[in-house]
């Protein structure tokens, strides 16, 4: 029997709500922590990301990788690498191009489509998948966020944004279910 995985999952109201768990995510990355963000196109992965820098004190311009690859941002305490894997049409792609150098490293990254980086990328700290709601009566800009916990500073990351959704604390963000206990050895 393989161990349970720490998860959340979130209903998020609308682009303010993703914005608000973006905000509580934040203050959980670090150097090397590794986040991977999924949905479909619009989803709102860069939207997320976008929040995230604000989050984090940057004032600039957020723009998505989806053209350049990779985005990468100055943070008073850390560097941030943003990564759009869309355009890769192979695996290897995004080592060839130098990136491993900056997944799991001193910066921390931030990866849409990670899937497309198979098997070789390092695990997450936290992965977060954003899907359309589809429950009945759900508003047209709903959302569905469920993250996974990969490492225990991920685990952390977890409680903070349930804790925070379970008590009021994210507009627009509400805790639809949570699994946060350390897998057993």
């Amino acid at each position: 029997m393989q161990p349970e995985i720490p998860r959340a999952e979130l209903a998020l109201a609308d682009e303010r709500a993703t914005q608000a768990l973006a905000t509580a995510v934040a203050p959980h990355l670090r150097r090397g922590f590794v986040l991977f963000l999924s949905g479909d196109l619009g989803a709102g992965k860069t939207t997320f990301t976008r929040a995230v820098l604000r989050a984090l004190g940057h004032a600039g311009r957020v723009q998505s990788p989806t053209f350049t690859l990779v985005q990468s941002y100055n943070l008073s305490s850390f560097d941030l690498y943003h990564f759009d894997f869309y355009r890769f049409s192979s695996p290897e792609e995004w080592r060839e191009a130098g990136f491993d150098e900056h997944v799991g490293g001193d910066a921390a990254a931030i990866v849409e489509w990670p899937e497309l980086g198979g098997a070789g990328m390092p695990a997450p700290d936290v992965w977060l998948r954003l899907a359309p709601a589809e429950d009945a009566g759900a508003p047209e800009h709903s959302r569905v966020a469920t993250l996974s916990a990969g490492t225990e500073w991920g685990r952390q990351c977890l409680i903070g944004v349930s804790d925070a959704a379970r008590i009021g604390l994210l507009a627009g963000v509400s805790l639809r279910g949570a699994s946060l206990e350390p897998p057993s050895p």
